[in-house]
């Protein structure tokens, strides 16, 4: 058997059971569990997308961590709640019923095991609210676990800087940000076709929009017929350098000060 090396000790599948003990024992232990969806990104994007950038763009951050911090990840968790992606071909998604389930049956536990935070290190955009509610039915089954529910693109600062308007409001989905990232961390899945494809023609009713404030909920054949909604024509390997850049430095900073921290504050939830 190779040796195993720095990386590999921050995946928990690659401990023993006796070095995941002592993982969980130390001050602060936190588990970060990537997740993705399998749902489609348009012609020219891989049905994995959310879930490679999740998977990857954390591997980066934890390289990039002191050695000392008590943090490890889990595998990634591929499938997700995508019912917006349905009608097109390819895209799986779970029950949201069943994702809730499998998060507090793990979170629950990795708290038994003595582990103190968990955080969700989400990169799919439909199953922000779900993995909220998950993280809050959790923390209140197990108080003494700091449970954090993350989106990879609204954690770091400046990353929305990088997109020029309308494409940094209205690509929601498999557009300029989503392809520039993959042709810089997977070029070879990325295809050749740059659709520009569901901006609305028709606004919205005066006050509401598609996220946002008020937002509806929408389907994405409502709106496109490729299944992209935004403008991956400008996609390029320089912009996704700088996207990959800022969102890594933005969540090692955000994740240093959490290790740093006494957060949650113990008193408060009783544990």
């Amino acid at each position: 058997m190779a040796p195993r090396d720095g990386s590999d000790q921050r995946r928990l599948e690659q401990l023993s059971w006796p070095q995941l003990q002592n993982a969980a024992a130390q001050r602060g232990s936190t588990v970060v569990w990537p997740f993705g969806a399998f749902e489609q990104h348009g012609p020219q994007l891989p049905l994995g997308t959310d879930a490679l950038f999740a998977d990857r763009l954390l591997d980066r951050v934890l390289a990039g961590l002191a050695p000392q911090l008590p943090i490890w990840r889990l595998p990634v968790q591929h499938l997700g709640f995508s019912p917006e992606h349905l009608s097109f071909p390819g895209s799986l998604s779970l029950p949201a019923e069943l994702l809730i389930s499998q998060i507090s049956a793990i979170g629950g536990q990795l708290a038994d095991a003595g582990f103190q935070r968990l955080v969700l290190f989400n990169a799919h955009g439909g199953q922000i609210a779900l993995l909220q509610v998950a993280a809050r039915q959790l923390r209140a089954s197990r108080p003494a676990l700091a449970v954090l529910p993350c989106f990879l693109w609204s954690g770091p600062e400046g990353v929305a800087e990088l997109l020029p308007e309308p494409e940094r409001s209205q690509g929601l989905h498999a557009g300029l940000a989503e392809t520039s990232l993959m042709l810089q961390l997977a070029p070879e899945l990325v295809g050749p076709e740059r659709p520009v494809d569901g901006l609305l023609n028709a606004a919205p009713p005066a006050g509401w929009s598609l996220e946002g404030a008020v937002p509806e909920a929408w389907l994405t054949g409502d709106l496109s017929a490729t299944g992209v909604v935004g403008d991956s024509r400008g996609a390029s390997v320089e912009l996704g350098s700088a996207l990959e850049q800022r969102l890594v430095e933005g969540w090692q900073s955000l994740l240093t000060a959490l290790l740093h921290s006494s957060w949650p504050p113990r008193g408060a939830a009783g544990g």
